[in-house]
Protein backbone atom coordinates (compact mmCIF):
# COMPACT_ATOMS: atom_id res chain seq x y z
CA UNK A 1 0.00 0.00 0.00
CA UNK A 2 2.64 2.46 0.67
CA UNK A 3 4.65 2.06 -1.93
CA UNK A 4 1.36 2.73 -4.62
CA UNK A 5 0.72 5.38 -2.42
CA UNK A 6 4.55 6.87 -3.16
CA UNK A 7 4.20 6.19 -6.66
CA UNK A 8 1.04 8.54 -6.61
CA UNK A 9 1.99 11.51 -4.05
CA UNK A 10 5.61 11.73 -4.85
CA UNK A 11 5.28 12.91 -8.51
CA UNK A 12 1.74 14.65 -7.38
CA UNK A 13 4.10 16.70 -4.43
CA UNK A 14 6.91 17.30 -6.87
CA UNK A 15 5.01 19.30 -9.00
CA UNK A 16 2.55 20.58 -6.86
CA UNK A 17 6.26 22.46 -5.23
CA UNK A 18 7.14 24.20 -8.34
CA UNK A 19 6.03 28.12 -8.62
CA UNK A 20 5.13 28.97 -12.05
CA UNK A 21 4.73 32.72 -13.19
CA UNK A 22 5.47 32.10 -16.61
CA UNK A 23 2.25 32.44 -18.68
CA UNK A 24 3.34 30.54 -21.96
CA UNK A 25 4.67 27.57 -19.76
CA UNK A 26 1.70 27.13 -18.14
CA UNK A 27 -0.51 27.11 -21.35
CA UNK A 28 2.55 24.57 -22.50
CA UNK A 29 1.41 22.52 -19.66
CA UNK A 30 -2.27 22.65 -20.20
CA UNK A 31 -1.70 21.39 -23.51
CA UNK A 32 0.42 18.79 -22.48
CA UNK A 33 -2.16 17.16 -20.01
CA UNK A 34 -4.75 17.19 -22.93
CA UNK A 35 -2.36 15.16 -25.33
CA UNK A 36 -1.08 13.01 -22.38
CA UNK A 37 -4.97 12.15 -21.67
CA UNK A 38 -5.26 10.81 -25.50
CA UNK A 39 -1.96 9.13 -25.54
CA UNK A 40 -3.23 6.78 -21.97
CA UNK A 41 -6.50 6.75 -23.34
CA UNK A 42 -5.04 4.99 -26.40
CA UNK A 43 -2.58 2.94 -24.47
CA UNK A 44 -5.50 1.38 -22.25
CA UNK A 45 -6.62 0.29 -25.80
CA UNK A 46 -4.07 -1.51 -27.04
CA UNK A 47 -3.73 -3.27 -23.08
CA UNK A 48 -7.41 -4.32 -23.82
CA UNK A 49 -6.39 -6.01 -26.94
CA UNK A 50 -4.05 -8.40 -25.20
CA UNK A 51 -7.08 -9.77 -23.16
CA UNK A 52 -7.92 -13.05 -23.20
CA UNK A 53 -11.47 -14.37 -24.04
CA UNK A 54 -11.75 -10.87 -25.50
CA UNK A 55 -15.28 -11.29 -26.47
CA UNK A 56 -16.78 -11.89 -22.84
CA UNK A 57 -14.59 -9.39 -21.57
CA UNK A 58 -15.93 -6.77 -23.76
CA UNK A 59 -19.47 -8.26 -22.54
CA UNK A 60 -18.39 -7.93 -18.89
CA UNK A 61 -16.73 -4.24 -19.49
CA UNK A 62 -20.56 -3.06 -20.45
CA UNK A 63 -22.26 -4.85 -17.83
CA UNK A 64 -19.78 -3.48 -15.50
CA UNK A 65 -19.80 0.03 -16.48
CA UNK A 66 -23.56 0.11 -16.92
CA UNK A 67 -24.68 -1.19 -13.30
CA UNK A 68 -21.74 1.10 -11.83
CA UNK A 69 -22.68 4.33 -13.82
CA UNK A 70 -26.44 3.98 -13.00
CA UNK A 71 -25.89 2.60 -9.00
CA UNK A 72 -23.83 6.10 -8.18
CA UNK A 73 -25.21 8.74 -10.04
CA UNK A 74 -28.77 7.61 -8.21
CA UNK A 75 -26.87 7.70 -5.18
CA UNK A 76 -25.41 11.03 -5.91
CA UNK A 77 -28.78 12.74 -6.89
CA UNK A 78 -30.68 11.43 -3.92
CA UNK A 79 -27.98 12.77 -2.02
CA UNK A 80 -28.00 16.16 -4.06
CA UNK A 81 -31.14 16.47 -3.39
CA UNK A 82 -31.20 16.04 0.04
CA UNK A 83 -28.62 18.37 0.31
CA UNK A 84 -30.77 21.06 -1.57
CA UNK A 85 -34.07 20.45 0.72
CA UNK A 86 -31.98 20.98 3.78
CA UNK A 87 -29.86 23.50 2.71
CA UNK A 88 -31.35 25.72 -0.04
CA UNK A 89 -29.33 27.63 -2.55
CA UNK A 90 -31.62 30.51 -3.60
CA UNK A 91 -30.39 31.95 -6.48
CA UNK A 92 -32.03 34.79 -8.95
CA UNK A 93 -30.26 33.99 -12.03
CA UNK A 94 -31.74 33.84 -15.96
CA UNK A 95 -30.27 30.92 -18.18
CA UNK A 96 -27.46 32.32 -20.77
CA UNK A 97 -27.96 31.02 -24.16
CA UNK A 98 -26.07 27.89 -23.98
CA UNK A 99 -23.02 26.09 -26.23
CA UNK A 100 -23.99 23.24 -28.13
CA UNK A 101 -24.46 20.39 -25.80
CA UNK A 102 -24.37 18.04 -28.64
CA UNK A 103 -21.04 19.28 -29.67
CA UNK A 104 -19.42 19.34 -26.54
CA UNK A 105 -21.08 15.76 -25.84
CA UNK A 106 -19.13 14.49 -29.51
CA UNK A 107 -16.14 15.91 -27.64
CA UNK A 108 -16.04 13.68 -25.49
CA UNK A 109 -17.05 10.90 -27.48
CA UNK A 110 -14.00 11.58 -29.33
CA UNK A 111 -12.10 10.06 -26.05
CA UNK A 112 -14.13 6.70 -26.72
CA UNK A 113 -13.16 6.62 -30.40
CA UNK A 114 -9.22 6.91 -29.09
CA UNK A 115 -9.29 4.25 -27.25
CA UNK A 116 -11.39 1.89 -29.77
CA UNK A 117 -8.22 3.49 -32.08
CA UNK A 118 -6.13 1.83 -29.69
CA UNK A 119 -7.79 -1.40 -29.54
CA UNK A 120 -8.06 -1.84 -33.11
CA UNK A 121 -4.29 -1.31 -33.21
CA UNK A 122 -3.58 -3.74 -30.48
CA UNK A 123 -6.02 -6.62 -32.33
CA UNK A 124 -2.78 -6.70 -34.67
CA UNK A 125 -0.77 -8.38 -32.44
CA UNK A 126 2.53 -6.57 -32.91
CA UNK A 127 5.35 -7.51 -30.37
CA UNK A 128 6.37 -3.94 -29.22
CA UNK A 129 3.04 -3.46 -28.53
CA UNK A 130 2.91 -5.73 -25.42
CA UNK A 131 4.81 -2.73 -23.42
CA UNK A 132 2.04 -0.57 -23.66
CA UNK A 133 0.77 -1.64 -20.18
CA UNK A 134 4.23 -0.47 -18.59
CA UNK A 135 4.18 2.62 -21.07
CA UNK A 136 1.10 3.76 -19.71
CA UNK A 137 2.19 3.39 -15.85
CA UNK A 138 5.34 6.10 -16.60
CA UNK A 139 2.90 7.84 -19.04
CA UNK A 140 0.74 8.24 -15.53
CA UNK A 141 3.36 9.50 -13.19
CA UNK A 142 4.27 12.22 -15.70
CA UNK A 143 0.81 13.05 -16.28
CA UNK A 144 0.72 13.17 -11.89
CA UNK A 145 3.92 15.69 -11.88
CA UNK A 146 2.16 18.09 -14.24
CA UNK A 147 -1.07 17.55 -12.97
CA UNK A 148 0.58 19.03 -9.62
CA UNK A 149 2.18 22.64 -10.90
CA UNK A 150 -1.34 22.85 -12.25
CA UNK A 151 -3.15 22.90 -9.19
CA UNK A 152 -0.35 24.92 -7.54
CA UNK A 153 -0.78 27.23 -9.89
CA UNK A 154 -4.39 27.17 -10.48
CA UNK A 155 -5.16 30.13 -8.67
CA UNK A 156 -6.81 28.74 -5.64
CA UNK A 157 -5.06 29.19 -2.03
CA UNK A 158 -6.27 26.92 1.04
CA UNK A 159 -8.13 30.27 2.62
CA UNK A 160 -10.79 30.37 -0.97
CA UNK A 161 -11.48 26.03 -0.65
CA UNK A 162 -11.94 26.59 3.53
CA UNK A 163 -14.37 29.70 3.03
CA UNK A 164 -16.46 28.24 0.13
CA UNK A 165 -18.96 26.20 2.29
CA UNK A 166 -20.88 25.14 -0.84
CA UNK A 167 -18.48 23.80 -2.15
CA UNK A 168 -16.97 22.00 -0.02
CA UNK A 169 -20.12 20.65 1.56
CA UNK A 170 -20.98 19.40 -1.77
CA UNK A 171 -17.82 17.61 -2.70
CA UNK A 172 -18.16 15.88 0.83
CA UNK A 173 -21.81 14.56 -0.19
CA UNK A 174 -20.55 14.00 -3.64
CA UNK A 175 -17.74 11.81 -2.46
CA UNK A 176 -19.89 9.73 0.12
CA UNK A 177 -22.76 8.85 -1.78
CA UNK A 178 -20.32 8.02 -4.71
CA UNK A 179 -18.12 5.59 -1.91
CA UNK A 180 -22.12 4.23 -1.26
CA UNK A 181 -22.70 3.37 -4.64
CA UNK A 182 -19.20 1.98 -4.90
CA UNK A 183 -20.01 -0.65 -1.46
CA UNK A 184 -23.59 -1.21 -3.72
CA UNK A 185 -21.87 -1.99 -7.00
CA UNK A 186 -19.67 -4.76 -5.03
CA UNK A 187 -22.41 -6.77 -3.67
CA UNK A 188 -24.53 -6.29 -7.26
CA UNK A 189 -21.72 -7.29 -9.16
CA UNK A 190 -19.63 -9.76 -6.90
CA UNK A 191 -16.81 -7.99 -6.78
CA UNK A 192 -14.04 -7.14 -3.72
CA UNK A 193 -15.26 -4.16 -1.67
CA UNK A 194 -12.13 -2.28 -2.43
CA UNK A 195 -12.64 -2.76 -6.41
CA UNK A 196 -16.07 -1.72 -5.89
CA UNK A 197 -14.71 1.63 -3.97
CA UNK A 198 -12.44 1.81 -6.63
CA UNK A 199 -14.30 2.41 -9.33
CA UNK A 200 -16.46 4.66 -7.87
CA UNK A 201 -13.59 7.13 -6.15
CA UNK A 202 -12.77 8.85 -9.90
CA UNK A 203 -15.40 11.72 -9.48
CA UNK A 204 -15.02 12.11 -13.55
CA UNK A 205 -11.70 12.39 -13.74
CA UNK A 206 -11.76 9.29 -16.81
CA UNK A 207 -7.72 9.39 -17.34
CA UNK A 208 -6.60 8.96 -13.81
CA UNK A 209 -9.13 6.33 -12.67
CA UNK A 210 -9.12 4.36 -15.59
CA UNK A 211 -5.49 3.72 -15.79
CA UNK A 212 -5.28 3.23 -11.96
CA UNK A 213 -7.83 0.50 -12.10
CA UNK A 214 -6.37 -0.94 -14.99
CA UNK A 215 -3.31 -1.34 -13.33
CA UNK A 216 -4.17 -3.14 -10.16
CA UNK A 217 -7.24 -4.89 -11.55
CA UNK A 218 -6.55 -5.17 -15.25
CA UNK A 219 -8.40 -4.08 -18.54
CA UNK A 220 -11.23 -5.32 -17.77
CA UNK A 221 -12.07 -3.36 -14.62
CA UNK A 222 -9.95 -0.20 -15.69
CA UNK A 223 -12.12 -0.11 -19.11
CA UNK A 224 -15.22 -0.31 -17.38
CA UNK A 225 -13.95 2.61 -15.19
CA UNK A 226 -13.71 4.67 -18.03
CA UNK A 227 -16.73 4.43 -19.38
CA UNK A 228 -17.97 5.01 -15.81
CA UNK A 229 -16.08 8.13 -15.50
CA UNK A 230 -17.08 9.37 -18.82
CA UNK A 231 -20.67 8.91 -18.64
CA UNK A 232 -20.27 10.75 -16.00
CA UNK A 233 -19.45 13.83 -17.76
CA UNK A 234 -21.56 13.30 -21.02
CA UNK A 235 -24.67 12.93 -18.24
CA UNK A 236 -23.66 16.43 -16.34
CA UNK A 237 -23.36 17.95 -19.63
CA UNK A 238 -27.29 16.72 -20.48
CA UNK A 239 -29.04 17.26 -17.65
CA UNK A 240 -27.15 20.81 -16.08
CA UNK A 241 -29.74 23.26 -17.49
CA UNK A 242 -32.78 21.44 -16.28
CA UNK A 243 -31.54 21.15 -13.12
CA UNK A 244 -29.93 23.70 -12.04
CA UNK A 245 -33.32 25.03 -11.80
CA UNK A 246 -34.28 23.06 -9.45
CA UNK A 247 -31.49 21.73 -7.75
CA UNK A 248 -28.40 23.74 -8.43
CA UNK A 249 -26.52 21.58 -5.63
CA UNK A 250 -27.31 18.05 -7.78
CA UNK A 251 -26.71 20.34 -11.51
CA UNK A 252 -22.42 20.62 -9.69
CA UNK A 253 -22.46 17.75 -7.82
CA UNK A 254 -23.10 15.41 -10.79
CA UNK A 255 -20.15 16.89 -12.72
CA UNK A 256 -17.69 15.85 -9.92
CA UNK A 257 -14.06 16.64 -10.61
CA UNK A 258 -14.71 17.82 -13.88
CA UNK A 259 -16.53 20.99 -12.59
CA UNK A 260 -13.14 22.60 -12.48
CA UNK A 261 -12.97 22.13 -16.03
CA UNK A 262 -14.99 21.06 -18.84
CA UNK A 263 -18.13 21.71 -17.21
CA UNK A 264 -18.10 24.75 -16.00
CA UNK A 265 -18.61 27.04 -18.93
CA UNK A 266 -22.11 25.09 -18.88
CA UNK A 267 -22.70 25.85 -15.15
CA UNK A 268 -21.86 29.30 -15.61
CA UNK A 269 -24.24 30.02 -18.30
CA UNK A 270 -26.96 27.85 -16.79
CA UNK A 271 -26.55 29.45 -12.84
CA UNK A 272 -24.68 32.77 -13.59
CA UNK A 273 -21.55 33.54 -12.16
CA UNK A 274 -22.59 32.50 -8.52
CA UNK A 275 -21.82 29.12 -9.70
CA UNK A 276 -18.12 29.51 -10.80
CA UNK A 277 -16.34 29.74 -7.64
CA UNK A 278 -18.20 26.54 -5.48
CA UNK A 279 -17.49 24.95 -8.86
CA UNK A 280 -13.68 25.49 -9.10
CA UNK A 281 -14.08 24.42 -5.52
CA UNK A 282 -15.82 21.80 -5.96
CA UNK A 283 -14.06 20.33 -8.56
CA UNK A 284 -10.47 21.18 -6.91
CA UNK A 285 -11.48 19.19 -3.75
CA UNK A 286 -12.24 16.03 -5.70
CA UNK A 287 -9.09 16.36 -8.10
CA UNK A 288 -7.08 16.04 -5.13
CA UNK A 289 -9.60 13.53 -3.70
CA UNK A 290 -9.30 11.10 -6.57
CA UNK A 291 -5.30 10.23 -6.83
CA UNK A 292 -5.35 9.68 -2.70
CA UNK A 293 -8.62 7.55 -2.95
CA UNK A 294 -7.31 5.83 -5.83
CA UNK A 295 -4.00 4.86 -4.38
CA UNK A 296 -5.91 4.05 -1.13
CA UNK A 297 -8.18 1.30 -2.52
CA UNK A 298 -5.86 -0.07 -5.67
CA UNK A 299 -3.25 -0.60 -3.27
Amino acid sequence: MLSGLLIILVPLILGYLIPLTHRPTLQLINRLLSWIVYVILFLMGVSLAFLDNLASNLLAIFYYSSISIVVILLCNIAALFWLEKSLPWRHHHQQEKLPSRLAMALESLKLCFVVVGGFVLGLTGLSFLQHATAASEYTLIFLLFLVGIQLRNSGMTLKQIVLNRRGMIISVVVMVSSLIGGAINSLILGLPLKTGLAMASGFGWYSLSGIMTTDAFGPVIGSATFFNDLARELIAIMLIPALVQRSRSTALGLCGATSMDFTLPVLQRSGGVEMVPPAIVHGFVLSLLVPLLMAFFTA
